[in-house]
């Protein structure tokens, strides 16, 4: 399910293009017998609507140092097949299950067998939320490395070890050397 991350007349930057534009509309994606829309676009009048994660708001735009190659991993909900929202009330959203869109299309990505989920549904939906932030994690754990081993006369030693234990499991993750 999607919630509008903008609203209209909110100035964005679109990253897509490289400039500033106003949300002019709001387009939902609506599938039939959901609740709330699958997807939810922005038309900024540029000639096509754009993803929410085509989009940045000023203040985003000014804090994040996050790489913009780096994927945009996101969870999405889709309806269970197995059991429907009254057989299963005690689940975080009862009648839906998270799957993690590791790729540019909607169908690729993680996902998790009706019986996992229906066994630990809390650690499921916590296993898809930190699957969906490990790209920004990775980059988060780098730059924290980067900076103390340019910067060690600045840091405690506890940061520091916190730095060069971020930097050993990058290190460990992408096979080769900060």
């Amino acid at each position: 399910m999607a919630k509008a991350q903008f609203h209209k007349n909110q100035r964005v930057y679109v990253r897509p293009v490289g400039t500033w534009a106003t949300i002019e509309r709001i387009v939902p994606q609506w599938v039939k017998d959901m609740d709330e829309p699958l997807r939810i676009h922005y038309d900024v009048g540029l000639g096509r609507d754009f993803a929410a994660k085509e989009l940045e708001t000023e203040e985003v735009a000014t804090l994040t140092h996050l790489d913009p190659e780096m994927e945009e991993w996101h969870v999405v909900r889709v309806p269970n097949k197995w059991r429907s929202a009254e057989e299963c009330p005690n689940h975080p959203v009862p009648g839906t299950h998270p799957v993690v869109v590791t790729g540019s299309h909607e169908g690729g990505g993680w996902r998790v067998p009706g019986v996992e989920y229906d066994l630990t549904p809390d650690r499921v939906e916590l296993q898809a939320k930190v699957i969906a932030a490990a790209p920004k994690m990775l980059v988060l754990m780098r730059r924290l490395a980067d900076y103390a081993r340019h910067n060690p006369e600045n840091l405690p030693n506890e940061v520091m070890d916190l730095a060069q234990d971020a930097g050993a499991l990058a290190t460990s993750i992408l096979g080769q050397a900060d």
